[in-house]
């Protein structure tokens, strides 16, 4: 048995307290259209997919690294680092107050074609699962349990904030083909 079976300080009360915080955002989320949903789930599940340990913070932005085919999280920016330690710089990430993601590409990954590729691929793969469900509610992540901590409680803040603003536009029950007819039907 390890010499301190809880290092990093989880009991039930912590976690708790923290599955509540992040779901807090869920009560303010604005309804969105589903490009919008869609294109921030992407982009939130890439993000949290990524290795971090550490609790990312509302408002702020955090640097994307990829090292031996790993993507990383970290809070140190690229100018703090270098990249023989750290890894290659990919992007600015931010955690936004509705608990979504947002991840802008420096210029030399947006210009690395294998990169690109590598993001299309996973994007029509998520395009794929979107269009195979049954609604689009169920697209949104549900336990994680593959997942480490805080991608964890961020994966389940993430669901409920989408929902809410699912909920907001109507289109929670509808599957993702019916929710883009819908907005196509609203633009014309």
């Amino acid at each position: 048995m390890p010499e301190n079976p809880n290092p990093q300080g989880k009991g039930l009360r912590p976690v708790l307290a923290l599955l509540e915080e992040s779901r807090a955002p869920a009560v303010m989320a604005q309804p969105k259209q589903i490009q919008q949903i869609s294109l921030e789930l992407f982009t939130s599940l890439f993000v949290l997919e990524s290795d971090f340990k550490f609790k990312p913070v509302r408002g702020s932005s955090y640097w994307l690294y990829q090292k031996k085919g790993r993507f990383w999280l970290s809070p140190i920016r690229p100018d703090e680092w270098r990249e023989e330690v750290y890894g290659r710089y990919i992007g600015e990430c931010e955690l936004h107050e509705d608990m979504t993601w947002s991840l802008e590409l420096c210029e030399e990954a947006s210009n690395d074609s294998q990169l690109m590729a590598f993001l299309e691929q996973r994007w029509q793969a998520f395009e794929t699962a979107m269009e195979e469900t049954d609604t689009v509610e169920e697209a949104l992540p549900r336990y994680q349990g593959q997942m480490p901590f805080y991608q964890r409680v961020y994966a389940f803040a993430l669901a409920h904030s989408l929902r809410a603003s699912m909920v907001g536009s109507g289109i929670q029950s509808l599957s993702y083909s019916e929710a883009q007819q819908q907005l196509t039907d609203q633009t014309s």
